[in-house]
């Protein structure tokens, strides 16, 4: 196909555009789309450099990402211009089934049917986790937290509302002290630092990233903590033992779909009886799930390699089907991740020059900036949600919470002890408010 009729196909396909406006120029030309409607009409900008445009972008989300790296075209709003193409995306369908004869050989709708061994979950993990400790910390707060935060208002900085999802994972596991908590997927460090520093767990935590383990062992040993945490460098399949509590925050998106069951029958028997876990997952409608696990995109290819998105059902099949543990509770925290996006995604920006010092290329710069703006549309959009599901064992019972807050009393100046998480400079969050 040459770059005229794949313009052609393109134009048509962006002629069903309803809700939005979609301008594109090229070569001085510019043709619009769509019309902004609604109480939050959208509009975006579209400036093609170069023709290959047109096809790359037939390709789906995969050929979007890497047309954009490659600087074929630049948008005024990123953001925005995929919440327009998750608006629209199902008539964008239609269209697309009639071609599908002439985009299939553009496009590339292989089933992912690799299972994730230990030794390729490695690879998967240290190709986005390994990047240096000292990119993330670029975007990151000083917790350090790669995850939803939980925010009491939109003003809420992002380090006291991550500190914030924090108290509410560990009130919700009823954490006390000497609780044997197990943590699969340690990021760096900083729920096992809170839930042994401020509730007094005993914590294992575990990764399979070299980079993370590394600065949470360090984390770790800076709060005077090395009695109560181990760090492991290990996969979760190889771990033994029986904890009281289970915690596990957005790690089995990496863990592909294949090994889903896997996941939860360890969980389960990792768990003692009484006990219960605390998932928090990146989740996919239901009804999407057969896409998401069959389609090479944008995200499971160039930026979480052999990932997967869950579905709900998927969790609770799963969890019906390969332990004997059950779903007590669930939460959606879809609109925080979009407040916690927009922080990081300013905050990455703002950071440009210290990326470009630490040998972050422009085309690096260009796919992460694709990615961030990406992930905030579609938490914005409900294409995907963030939930903390409890799931507890046979005989656990709930341990009332009444209100999800730090503890009081005598625990609350347990609690406010001196294992806190490092706190931000005054101006921490200054760039992305």
């Amino acid at each position: 196909m040459n770059d005229k009729h794949a313009r052609f196909l393109l134009h048509q396909l962006l002629s069903r555009t309803q809700d939005g406006q979609l301008t594109v120029e090229e070569d001085g030309v510019v043709r619009s789309f769509g019309q902004p409607t609604g109480a939050e009409p959208l509009r975006a900008h579209i400036t093609v450099n170069d023709p290959k445009f047109n096809q790359s972008i037939l390709k789906g989300s995969l050929g979007l990402g890497q047309s954009y790296m490659d600087g074929l075209w630049d948008v005024d709003d990123m953001v925005t211009l995929i919440r327009i193409a998750a608006r629209n995306v199902h008539r964008f369908d239609e269209l697309r089934r009639t071609f599908r004869p002439v985009l299939a050989p553009l496009q590339s709708a292989v089933s992912l049917a690799r299972r994730n061994t230990i030794e390729r979950s490695r690879e998967q993990i240290s190709a986005h986790y390994d990047l240096g400790n000292d990119l993330y910390e670029l975007f990151l707060d000083p917790s350090m937290m790669y995850s939803a935060a939980v925010f009491d208002t939109p003003d809420t900085p992002l380090y006291d509302a991550q500190i914030a999802k924090l108290d509410r994972i560990c009130q919700k596991l009823a954490l006390k002290p000497g609780d044997r908590l197990l943590e699969i997927g340690s990021g760096w460090g900083a729920l096992a630092v809170h839930a042994a520093g401020k509730y007094g767990a005993r914590v294992t935590t575990t990764t399979i990233s070299t980079e993370q383990h590394a600065l949470a062992v360090e984390r770790v040993k800076a709060a005077g903590l090395e009695d109560q945490v181990t760090v492991l460098l290990q996969d979760y399949r190889t771990l033994t033992g029986t904890y009281d509590k289970l915690v596990s925050i957005e790690m089995i998106e990496a863990v592909g779909w294949r090994d889903f069951p896997t996941f939860f029958r360890v969980c389960g028997e990792r768990l003692a009886d009484d006990g219960v876990m605390l998932l928090q997952a990146i989740t996919i409608d239901d009804r999407a799930y057969d896409v998401e696990k069959a389609v090479k995109s944008f995200i499971n290819q160039l930026i979480f390699p052999g990932g997967c998105l869950p579905s709900v059902e998927i969790i609770s099949r799963n969890t019906a089907r390969q332990s004997d543990m059950r779903i007590v509770q669930l939460e959606d925290i879809t609109e925080h991740y979009v407040t916690t996006l927009k922080h990081w995604r300013g905050t990455f920006e703002a950071a440009t020059e210290q990326l470009e010092e630490r040998g972050y290329d422009e085309r690096f710069r260009r796919l992460w900036r694709l990615y961030l703006s990406y992930c905030e549309a579609g938490f914005a959009e409900r294409r995907i949600q963030d939930v903390q599901l409890l799931i507890a064992k046979p005989k656990y019972r709930d341990e009332p919470v009444w209100a999800l807050d730090s503890p009081s009393g005598d625990e609350g100046e347990r609690a406010r002890g001196p294992h806190a998480l490092p706190e931000p400079a005054d101006d921490a969050d200054a760039v992305a408010a």
